[in-house]
Order: structure tokens, then sequence, then C-alpha cells
């Protein structure tokens, strides 16, 4: 099978992925969810004409000069409304958010008053209309104000809860699987035997299915033979996942029984083996209702095929509307060679330069098994194909990696 360009290796990933069914959760749980539908506003903010400071609520054509003296009919406090209305003569001593009385057009600041028993004295002449919060002047009913694909911020919250919405339409979270496979492996804290390494690269993919919203699912690490690799493709298949990555073993070489166990299973293969680096060796393809995500087995290639293809794959389940991370403009901090058929994502370090320009640095050795300056890296310099060879200072494209 020929090697498949990046760009098309995403549309077909994107092409079978549509958003998941809504369900309705508290709002308490609602962060960082996406909305499902668009949200209005069950009622108006604030509901009412309110005051936006201590002091008094009065009529402007009682005081058209000053020191003058008004009395004091009653007080309005936040959720206790006057009852009555403010007459000719009178004020009502009111205090911030609470609602203006029937009358009242206007509200002077205590510091501009002088009370004296029931009565007050208007020490400087107020602005009609002054300090008065308009009913409806943050958000009006039925306004719709949060947009359908919107991934909710703390503030949405806020501001959902202001509507008086206590439930939140939203996107079902992915059900994702993770299955690493090598006889090879061993978990971090237990002592490798020969030939043996410690098993890094489902903690950084996890991480980036949560941030991106799924519900991630461990299913450890299946040694090299079908048996053991069937067996944990039908424990994915039993916990009704909608996506199931795996990790290494999606080659051709004599241990490599991924691709055969998902095979045998009845994965109806999309391609394997794209025109990138790292990660040639990406596969994907459905498990029946299931997305397959075959990611490389070296750590640095698995991370950098998850941002590429997994993190737009779930955000497209969860229904969000900016599926593709953007690429940004930067500067060459360093020299890079003529490139090959395939693409490049080079881990680099973001700087700025003397006149405040983004400056992306390669590191120099790029080895797909380096975690180190994966950790270290803030981006990916993205080359094409067939690139010829770039000086620094030279304009490149970036894709800046998630915190």
């Amino acid at each position: 099978m020929a090697l498949l360009p990046v760009a098309e290796a995403l549309q077909r990933i994107l092409a079978q992925a549509s958003a998941m069914p809504s369900e309705r959760v508290p709002i308490t749980e609602a962060h960082r969810r996406v909305l499902a539908e668009d949200l209005r506003a069950l009622r108006s903010q604030p509901p009412a004409d309110v005051s936006a400071m201590d002091g008094y609520a009065i009529r402007a054509e009682d005081v058209s000069s000053v020191p003058i003296d008004l009395k004091v009919a009653g007080e309005v406090a936040a959720g206790r409304p006057f009852d009555g209305a403010v007459k000719a003569g009178q004020a009502v001593r009111i205090f911030t958010g609470g609602e203006v009385p029937p009358g009242a057009d206007t509200i002077v600041v205590q510091e501009q008053t002088r009370r004296e028993g029931d009565s007050v004295i208007i020490v400087k002449l107020p602005e009609k209309g002054r300090h008065i919060r308009r009913a409806g002047l943050d958000f009006s009913e039925g306004e719709t104000l949060l947009a359908r694909g919107r991934v909710l911020t703390g503030r949405d919250i806020s501001l959902a809860a202001a509507m008086n919405h206590p439930f939140l339409p939203v996107y079902r979270k992915p059900r994702i699987a993770l299955l690493a496979t090598g006889d090879e492996l061993v978990l971090p804290g237990r002592k490798p035997g020969p030939g043996q390494i410690v098993y890094s690269n489902g903690y950084s993919v996890a991480a980036l299915a949560r941030q991106e919203g799924a519900d991630v699912t461990d299913l450890g690490i299946a040694r090299d033979t079908v048996a053991d690799t069937v067996k944990a493709i039908q424990d994915a298949r039993m916990r009704r996942v909608d996506v199931l990555v795996t990790m290494g073993g999606a080659s051709v070489g004599d241990y490599d029984f991924v691709q055969q166990a998902l095979t045998a299973e009845g994965m109806e293969l999309s391609f394997w083996k794209i025109a990138m680096r790292p990660g040639r060796p990406l596969m994907h393809g459905r498990l029946g209702p299931i997305h397959v995500l075959g990611l490389p087995g070296n750590p640095v290639s698995a991370f950098v095929c998850a941002y590429l293809f997994l993190l737009p794959l779930l955000r497209t389940l969860t229904g969000r509307t900016d599926a593709i991370a953007q690429m940004e403009q930067a500067l060459l901090g360093s020299d890079l060679p003529e490139n090959d058929e395939r693409e490049d994502y080079l881990r680099a370090k973001l700087s700025r330069s003397s006149r405040g320009a983004l400056v992306a640095t390669a590191f120099p050795v790029q080895d797909s098994s380096m975690t180190r300056f994966l950790a270290e890296a803030d981006c990916l310099i993205v080359r094409e194909a067939h690139a010829p060879k770039a000086l620094a200072g030279s304009p490149c494209a970036i894709m800046k990696l998630p915190l």
C-alpha cells in the first residue's frame, strides 16, 4: 500500500466521524463540555431596573437646584423591593442591586448626600438616569448567548447559570480505549529485564484524549501473540468504546500482530502507512461502530500522530467546530536541510527575536524515541514533502503543542 499524504489521511478519518449523541448534564458537570444546542436566556438580566450604587432613589424633577431637602419614604435592598412609589419631594434609601421603585428615575450616590433624621439633603446636582442599570442591560429573555459547538469555559458556565439553566445540553463524551502491545514493555516502577524498556506512550496519549473531553480506559499491554491481542480487542468491544487506539505492533515485523488481530475481528482497513515523519506506520480502520487508530510504537511518533489525527477525531466526536489544529507562522531559528518525500514534523522551541517575531528552533536530533526533547518542545515545525533547504530567519509553519 502506497504512502498516503497527511491531509488525505486526516480527511479519511474525519469523513467517518460525527458528533456523539447529546445528553443533559447538571451545570456543575458541564465545564469543558461542548454545547449540543444553541442556549437561549430563560430570563432577562437584570429583570428590572436596579441601582448600580448605594444612595437614594429620587425624581430628577425634584432636584432642580442644590442643596435640597427630601423626605425619606423608605428603603430598598437587593431582594427587598419598595412597597409603593416615590412621590414628589420624596427619596428612598437604596442599596446596590436594589430594584428602582416606581416613580424614581435617578440614583444619587450617598457621597453626594447628607442624612438628617427622616430627611436627606442632596448637596450635588444629579444627572437624570444616572447609576441605574436598566432591565435587560446584560441580556434579554430569549436571546441566544451561547452557540452550539462551543467548549464551555468557567465564564460560560457562570453565564448559563445567570440565564437560569440548571442543566445544559452537551455532546456525550467519547469513550476511548488504549491498548499497548509488546513483550518488551514493562510499566513504570518495574525493573526492565534483558531487552525490555519502560512503557511511556500511553500516558501522553491518554492525557491528550482527556484534555479533549474523552473518557479513557487503559486496556494494558498485550503480549506479542495474536490470541492476546484479539482478547484485548474483544475487551474493547465489550466496553462499547467509540475509539480504540493501539500503540505499536502495526508494522510488518514477525512480532507485529495488531493488524492481523484486528482483521481477524472484522476490521475494515482504511489505510496503513502515511507520508510523514515521525509516524509512517499509522493505521486507521473501522471495527463496526468503533474507530480504530493504530499509532506507531516509538513514543514521539505516537504522540505526534495522536496530536495530528486523534485530536481532530475526538474534537469531531465531541461536537467541536474547530476540529483541526491551526498552523501559525514563525521564523526559523536554524538552518534546515532539504526534505524527502515525507512531511516533517520537527520538535522545536519557541522564542522571540529582538523585534518581537516568533522564532522556532528545531532540536538538533529528531529521533522518534527521544521523549526528553518532546517534553521540552513548544511546537512542531511543519515542512512539506520535498521542501528545499531553508535558512535561519526564513518563514516556517508551526503547530503549537498543548500545555
